[in-house]
């Protein structure tokens, strides 16, 4: 695992769980951090960082020696109209594309670009990993055009990571706030059969390996950011319920597939009741190594 220093970072999509921790970390590290805000007045940053406008672009690239990107709408924050699902695509895409062209042919030389596994679109109980080809749906179709974006850089010399995310599990908000409270309330279940992978990373982990893909030459194109364990919906949540002291009701299958479906609708089966096994192939060559390998540890730290 080689590393280069981190001495200046722009991280856009900096105030959203990803970001903050990140901000916090390379903060910690002594890095300077310049987060691309949309508001840059309207949140507080850690001593270290500062927050910029994005028609700043391109000069607040000046001197960085990475660029990370974390734009992007909340897939899960409500129904997928059709409204709602061109807003999540142009989340994503029209930032990576203002990026990579302030970036150009004298910015920085690093883009790490977050992605999701949902490219891989529903997949069986077999492991994937990154030489999988994307799958179909409206998950597919929005990751693909994503990493198109990103990875446009490459052609003006810039190193280009694609990270895919996993569920990013972590205290203070995302996924797992919202899957313990029904457990909490002793309302927990499987969703469906159960049998849908779940693949999950512990936000640690996730920011360790985004500066280790931004310092590292050796990385490039896709990543999983993933654990290397991967679970099916029915153990994670059988896990969660064991680590809160809850039971489990014992609702069919099929009750549970159609509550999803009629308060959620499409997003909620693609998201819910539908996923994938993927394994970290490219981040286990490189050598990295994560310290919550194991579902039970990641709850046993988080809750």
């Amino acid at each position: 695992m080689a590393s280069g220093p981190l001495r200046h970072v722009v991280v856009a999509g900096g105030s959203g769980l990803v970001g903050r921790h990140l901000v916090a970390a390379l903060c910690g590290m002594g890095a300077r951090v310049t987060v691309l805000s949309r508001s840059p007045s309207t949140f507080s940053l850690p001593a270290g960082a500062e927050a910029r406008g994005w028609e700043e672009l391109p000069g607040v690239l000046d001197g960085a020696d990475a660029v990370i990107n974390l734009c992007g709408a909340g897939i899960a924050d409500r129904r997928w109209t059709a409204a709602r699902k061109q807003a999540l695509l142009d989340s994503r895409v029209a930032p990576t594309e203002r990026l990579v062209r302030a970036m150009g042919a004298t910015g920085p030389r690093v883009l790490v670009n977050a992605g999701a596994v949902g490219i891989y679109g529903a997949m069986d109980d077999r492991p994937v990993d990154e030489g999988r080809a994307p799958g179909e749906g409206f998950l597919p179709q929005v990751c693909r055009q994503w990493e198109a974006a990103a990875e446009a850089a490459s052609a003006s010399g810039v190193r280009v990571v694609r990270l895919r995310l996993g569920v990013v599990l972590a205290r203070d908000g995302g996924a797992l706030p919202r899957m313990a409270l029904p457990v909490r309330l002793f309302l927990g279940t499987r969703l469906g059969q159960g049998r849908q992978g779940l693949s999950w990373i512990h936000v640690d982990d996730l920011v360790r390996l985004i500066l280790e893909a931004a310092a590292n030459p050796a990385c490039r194109g896709p990543v999983n950011a993933t654990a290397p364990r991967p679970v099916s919906n029915e153990t994670f949540t059988r896990t969660l319920a064991q680590r809160l002291r809850r039971p489990l009701l014992p609702v069919p299958a099929w009750a549970t597939r159609s509550g999803i479906s009629l308060l959620l609708g499409e997003m909620g089966v693609a998201l819910l009741l539908e996923g994938a096994f993927v394994r970290p192939r490219q981040a286990e060559r490189l050598g990295f190594a994560f310290q919550f390998q194991r579902v039970e540890d990641a709850l046993a730290d988080l809750l």
